[in-house]
Parts: C-alpha cells; structure tokens; sequence
C-alpha cells in the first residue's frame, strides 16, 4: 500500500519520491503501547506497510510482531499472557532486577509460549531500527538486526529496559538503556535517513505535556556512566520539546499522527486488562481509520 495524498502542499511531481520513502515512526510508553498494537493490527489487515520503521522501547517490541506481520501477536502477548503470567511486579524489581519479566518477555514468548516468526521477519525487506541509549555516551544509538536472533533480542531488550526498574543491557558490548531516554519520539531520525515525510503513531492525547520536574541525578544512581546521569536530568525538557515538535511539524502537514482520542486511563505499567483492551479497541479504529482515508 502507497500513500498518495498524505502531504497536500507538495507537487505533483514529488509524489512518486513520497510513496517510495513514507517513513513510520512508533513512539514507546510502556502498556499505553497497546494502543500502538492496534494501530499496527489493522496495517497488517490492510496491507499497510513502509520501506522505514523506527521504534522506541515498547514501541520496538510491538514493531516486531509488525515486522514479522504476526497479526494479533502484540496483542496476545501484551494482554492475554499479562493476564495469565502477570509478568509486570515488584517481585521481578526484586528478585530479577526489572519490573517486566525479561527471561518470560525475550526469552520464553518468543522461543516457545508465542513463537515469532523469525523467517517472515528476516525476509521482509523493510528496514527495521530500534532506538536505545549508549549508557557510555548518553546518546541514541538506532541498531538493526535481521539475522542474529540473540542480538536482535537484545537490542530490542535494551530497548525497553526502563531507567531505574531494568537492569542495563549489553548490546555488542555495550551498556544501554531504555531509548526514550533521549529520543522518545525519533521522527528526525526517519528524516536524516532519507524518509522526508512519516506516519508516527503516539501513545499520548494530543495536547500532552510532562508536568514532572528534572532534577540533577545523584551520583549513587548509575554512578559509572556520568553522560548517561546527564541526559536523564534533561529526560522530561527534551520529551516535552519533541512533543511540541511532532505537533508543530503536524500542522505545518510535513507528518500525520496517529494518537489516543480518548482521555488516557492507561499508565506505563499497567495491569489492568479491561483498560488495556479498551486501549487497544481505540488504536484498531484508528489504524482502520487511517487506512480507509489513504488507501488507493
């Protein structure tokens, strides 16, 4: 599926590039992203695919299913199973060192209780990028894989590895973080890598702000990677700067957003089902919404 009419003002002549290089962007936020698996359930009904994806920590992990075009399998697993292991608790903080259960998340899903279809998702020609922070340098790293299933895993592991309720890790080597640490929604990216215009599918009301504060990390925290201290004392200033430039760049028509309508009553680390259902019902309209105004 190309898009034809999704910037108005460009010329008739650009359009041909613009289908070619639409780029989508998946922002992360934990178990808001079910809303993100419905959106990307009805592309996959619909055949809605792009040449790009970059994705963010939950984001990552539902753009996998999306990638592997495993319809519903985000959803099984972010619902369904949440509901049969409840693999979200402060025990897993406790005795495994993160909040969401990682051998259960990237290990046994994936390799047995809901397999991922590993063939499909190495065959598809698209190119796939997740989004961590280098704890070294305290920036973003955007890593792709497509035959290594540890590495793949481990980078869309690291992904989603939360500050502070994740252990750190290890990609190449390399210590990293959750990637909405720095670029929580990596629209400029899709365009520095040749993607001038892009679908970005949010998990926030539009109109979302942060109303937490920064504040200066003690050296105690994460005391071996001072860069990574800094660029979590700016988290919530340079999210609430992307929001209002993914705002800004929607007005102007340079992106169109896919977003929650509805009041969020689903936090990061939900565990209610019925709300995340719900969550999910609204992102499949509005995936099937999408699709309807821009097919062919």
């Amino acid at each position: 599926m190309f898009f034809t009419r999704l910037f108005v003002p460009l010329q008739a002549e650009s359009m041909e590039k613009l289908e070619r290089n639409t780029g989508l962007v998946l922002e992360g936020g934990g178990m808001r992203g079910v809303f993100t698996c419905g959106v990307l359930d009805a592309f996959i009904k619909n055949d809605c695919y792009f040449p790009y994806v970059v994705a963010v920590s939950a984001g990552a992990c539902n753009g996998m299913s999306y990638m592997s075009r495993q319809l519903r399998r985000a959803r099984y697993s972010n619902i369904d199973l949440l509901k049969k292991y409840g693999y979200i608790s402060l025990k897993n903080l406790i005795t495994k060192g993160s909040i969401f259960d990682p051998n259960l998340l990237y290990e046994r899903f994936p390799n047995g209780i809901l397999p991922f279809d590993y063939e499909t998702y190495e065959a598809n020609p698209a190119v796939f990028e997740m989004v961590t922070t280098n704890c070294n340098t305290g920036l973003a790293e955007y890593l792709s894989e497509k035959k290594d299933h540890r590495r793949m895993m481990s980078i869309v592991k690291a992904s989603s590895s939360l500050p502070y309720v994740a252990q750190i890790t290890n990609v190449d080597g390399i210590p990293m973080l959750d990637g909405g640490i720095v670029d929580s929604i990596p629209v400029q990216r899709a365009i520095e890598t040749g993607h001038p215009f892009n679908v970005v599918v949010m998990t926030r009301n539009k109109g979302y702000r942060s109303k937490e504060s920064d504040h200066k990390i003690p050296r105690f925290i994460y005391g071996s990677y001072p860069r990574l201290r800094v660029a979590l004392s700016r988290r919530v200033r340079v999210y609430n700067e992307q929001l209002e430039m993914v705002e800004r760049m929607e007005n102007w028509g340079e992106i169109v957003v896919i977003r929650p309508q509805k009041p969020m009553e689903v936090d990061r680390i939900c565990r209610d089902t019925e709300k995340l259902e719900r969550l999910y019902q609204e992102g499949y309209r509005e995936g099937e919404r999408f699709c309807d105004r821009y097919k062919l």
